[in-house]
């Protein structure tokens, strides 16, 4: 084959190469314009499924349009607000521990009174069997922060029962079960510092 046939042929290979390359990508890009109302409108229902687990009863506005941003220990935290006539009742919000595994991502719902009306882990890697118990189908031991608030316990009391304080530990892993009690707490008191702004009251009143 003379040396001209080869480039000519190299060449046409690699417009072909470039056109189905191109041809994939726009197909590609169009599949995603076509899904992506669905893929957001599935993510928004995973979100709202996650907030009404902590945060119960009915609500007269939507969460997800109903939020505010504040500063917080790990960044900022982006609090959903429930409101009934007009009024914040529950908000919920996302705080983050640290557990043997690594980072424990909480959901806590909270009312307007600062008492927790639930918790859950929503993200972890902790060891099966062991610091799993923090999941709700595994053992009940994360309702028992529901009804809680920082006067009760006292707030030296927050803490597992290894550590003085009243929240049970898990045999053979203590560390997880301190790591969701220190977040819960650090949300109460994320909520007291900012209970003015997160209700909506002007003037600083509740």
């Amino acid at each position: 084959m003379k040396l001209e046939e080869l480039r000519s042929k190299l060449s046409y290979q690699g417009i072909l190469l470039g056109g189905v390359a191109l041809l994939t990508s726009a197909a590609l890009a169009f599949a995603a314009h076509l899904t992506a109302p669905d893929i957001k409108a599935a993510e928004a229902a995973d979100l709202k499924l996650s907030l009404t687990q902590v945060l119960p009863g009915e609500y007269e506005n939507d969460l997800l349009q109903d939020t505010v941003t504040l500063p917080g220990k790990e960044g900022d935290v982006l609090v959903y607000r429930g409101r009934r006539a007009g009024k914040v009742e529950a908000v919920v919000y996302r705080m983050t521990g640290h557990g043997y595994a690594g980072a424990l991502v909480c959901v806590m719902g909270v009312s307007r009174e600062g008492k927790i009306l639930g918790v859950r882990v929503i993200s972890h890697k902790e060891t099966p069997g062991l610091g799993d118990k923090i999941e709700p189908a595994k053992t009940n031991w994360i309702h028992s922060f529901e009804g809680k608030w920082l006067g009760d316990p006292p707030e030296d009391k927050w803490g597992v029962k290894k550590d003085g304080g009243v929240f049970d530990q898990f045999a053979g892993a203590t560390i997880t079960p301190r790591g969701v009690v220190k977040a819960v707490k650090e949300g109460l008191e994320f909520f007291e510092q900012n209970r003015a702004t997160l209700l909506d009251e002007a003037g600083g009143k509740s």
